[in-house]
């Protein structure tokens, strides 16, 4: 077992005032930075109400509160365990950080989200998720976590254990997430082409075929007449076109470099053209050392069944005149089920729908009451920390709903990790 640390920093004090994307100002009025474990305990244990934020990628106020608790102080702490294939970081690291560390060892995550800065408890949390019909949401990879409970004791849940499937996709409702343990394999290599100008009587009668065509398919498009861009991820040595350019469903490869929005500079972007490289630096869309964008923007996404995928393309055509005016792009997945209680993909194969709005609050909010009608008949699930109506009907999707309500109870009777976000939907 191999252990890196980060560097610790000094204790922050002036709370953060707004998300990544500007599109919502906090409510703290206080910022806890412990920078050691026992610190992390002892503020914990004495807040009568607090809320974790990672890297504020969220778009609602799901980390709003009184008391804003940072881990970014204490140290990564990655360890390595080749033995046992598993990863154990600080619940504060990024997907890049814990991604450098990996290969220096010669291993992987089977899946990576499209933005590589964002922190592994935050998306644990929220069921964030990459792409690719056969791979479950980031939170899926985890083995076990560690909490730091509202009386400062520390309570490991490990996969296989009755509270497990409840705890991993949690909202913050449960506790702080001090330690991580995620699945990992031997790192691989992929090769990724980009297909534009693949059309709408191909792209919605063969979606399921196309977003399962490879090891991770993401279909960007505007919901307008020209169909969708298709951005093709294979890997090395388990499909016979890696590192090729071959068309796809008919759409040949693009012959220079792509950005998911058209017009964009693809500087930022992970090297397309076919040629092969680490996984780290194929699976998100965006290169590990740069953040993506200034944050000009607003998020949101809603997950449908998978059989419902072809007619929930069709709505959300139907209704691109409505929204087109607020979209800069919407991107389509497909994400495996499995069995985490308030995960969006629980209990089915998913499509998933994401939009990528321009930063007008009031516009999204009506653009995404359009997109949930056109929607409605497919039972979408929203992803938790991006924009939506926040209606507490939401979780009558979820079998286990009351299940993780009366897990909250006996975690977090006093409820010190509940905001009125999570109230809402909660209580």
């Amino acid at each position: 077992m191999t252990t890196t640390s980060g560097t610790t920093t000094a204790a922050e004090t002036t709370p953060p005032t707004h998300n990544w994307a500007g599109n919502l100002r906090y409510g703290f009025a206080r910022h806890l930075r412990p920078r050691t474990l026992g610190e992390l305990q002892e503020q914990v244990a004495a807040e009568p109400r607090l809320r974790v934020i990672g890297s504020r990628h969220s778009f609602t106020a799901i980390t709003d509160g009184e008391v804003a608790l940072s881990l970014a102080g204490l140290p990564d702490d990655v360890e390595v365990d080749a033995d046992t294939r598993t990863v154990t970081c600080s619940g504060g690291a990024t997907f890049g950080a814990l991604a450098a560390s990996l290969e220096a060892h010669g291993l992987a995550l089977a899946n990576l989200a499209s933005l590589p800065h964002i922190s592994v408890a935050g998306a644990v949390a929220t069921g964030t998720h990459g792409s690719g019909a056969g791979l479950g949401n980031l939170a899926t990879a985890v083995r076990a976590l560690t909490f730091v409970t509202a009386d400062g004791a520390l309570r490991t849940v490990t996969r296989g254990e009755p509270d497990f499937a409840g705890a991993v996709v949690h909202l913050g409702a449960l506790g702080v997430v001090h330690r991580v343990a995620l699945d990992v394999e031997p790192a691989y290599e992929v090769a990724q082409t980009v297909h534009p100008g693949l059309g709408w009587d191909v792209a919605e009668p063969r979606l399921r075929e196309a977003l399962g065509a490879a090891y991770s398919v993401s279909l960007f498009t505007d919901w307008g007449p020209a169909g969708v861009t298709a951005w093709v991820k294979r890997r090395v040595g388990a499909d016979p076109l890696a590192g090729t350019t071959s068309d796809f469903l008919g759409a040949r490869a693009a012959t220079t470099p792509q950005h998911p929005v058209p017009g964009e500079d693809p500087v930022a972007c992970t090297a397309q053209l076919g040629a092969p490289g680490s996984w780290a630096e194929r699976l998100p869309h965006f290169r590990m050392g740069f953040t993506p964008s200034s944050g000009e923007e607003i998020q949101s996404e809603w997950h449908v069944p998978a059989e419902h995928g072809p007619a929930a393309v069709a709505a959300l055509r139907a209704v691109h005149d409505e929204i087109a005016p607020l979209l800069m792009i919407s991107e389509i997945r497909a994400v495996a089920a499995d069995d985490l209680w308030l995960s969006p993909m629980q209990g089915r194969d998913t499509v998933s729908l994401h939009f990528t709005w321009v930063r007008d609050q009031a516009g999204v909010e009506a653009a995404a009451r359009v997109v949930e009608r056109a929607l409605a008949a497919y039972d979408p699930r929203p992803h938790w920390g991006k924009l939506y109506s926040h209606s507490p009907a939401v979780l009558a999707s979820y079998p286990q709903a009351d299940a993780f309500r009366e897990l909250r109870e006996r975690w977090d009777p006093e409820h010190v990790f509940t905001n009125d976000w999570t109230a809402r939907l909660l209580d």
